[in-house]
């Protein structure tokens, strides 16, 4: 059962956490532009026998709201609800568009989770894949929004493979079609609730997307 007073997610804490979260979130949230792009390796030899494979990747983060209701709660009808969320969107995992991810694809990702600081979806997956339905305790009235949510990552991506030379000798050879790839890929979806009020949720939080939909206090 689930208590739908408007409170944090699970992941967060609430109160005296809410401005290191914001701080953070808006951290990862920063706009692409700022980043240079994908980097090859610093020095074009390598060491076969150590140097096996590169990776680097840019990263823009989105949050992003994939199941919604809004419901109403008005006196003499708390109490518990069991309620189905409304598919509204959806995030895959990509690599080049395709969703065929390979094993051999784990370091790119590995290099994602570094740069935004949160695990994410490393093999193919898509928030399509469960709904959710739910039994939800309205403690207070008001105007609610149920949600599922995540934060998508887009970006580009370099691969490189170390080509042996000589016993001990490589050179970097990129390994990516084109040059640079494309992914996306994303976070452990959370589900939670907001409420419409004039205390807003925090700037680019997936909370603040839903809060969004529920329109102005």
């Amino acid at each position: 059962m689930r208590s739908l007073r408007p409170s944090r997610p699970r992941t967060w804490q609430a109160g005296i956490l809410a401005s290191a979260a914001l701080t953070a979130t808006t951290l990862l949230a920063a706009p692409a532009h700022a980043d240079p792009g994908p980097q090859p390796p610093a020095s074009s030899s390598c060491d076969p026998a150590v140097d096996t494979v590169y990776f680097d990747a840019t990263a823009q983060v989105t949050p992003v709201v994939t199941d919604f209701l809004a419901i109403n709660i008005t006196e003499g009808s708390t109490g518990q609800r069991t309620e189905s969320l409304t598919r509204i969107d959806s995030v895959s995992t990509t690599v080049n568009q395709s969703q065929q991810i390979s094993a051999s694809l784990g370091g790119l990702f590995a290099r994602v989770k570094m740069k935004v600081g949160f695990s994410v979806s490393s093999s193919t997956s898509s928030t399509t894949s469960t709904t959710v339905t739910n039994t939800w305790s309205f403690n207070q009235p008001g105007y609610y929004g149920l949600y599922r949510g995540t934060r998508r990552v887009d970006g580009q991506y370099v691969k490189y493979v170390c080509a042996q030379t000589g016993s001990t000798t490589g050179i970097w050879v990129n390994a990516v079609k084109g040059g640079v790839g494309t992914y996306t890929t994303y976070e452990n979806p959370e589900i939670g609730t907001v409420v419409r009020n004039c205390v807003p949720e925090p700037a680019g939080s997936v909370r603040r997307v839903a809060q969004d939909r529920l329109g102005v206090c």
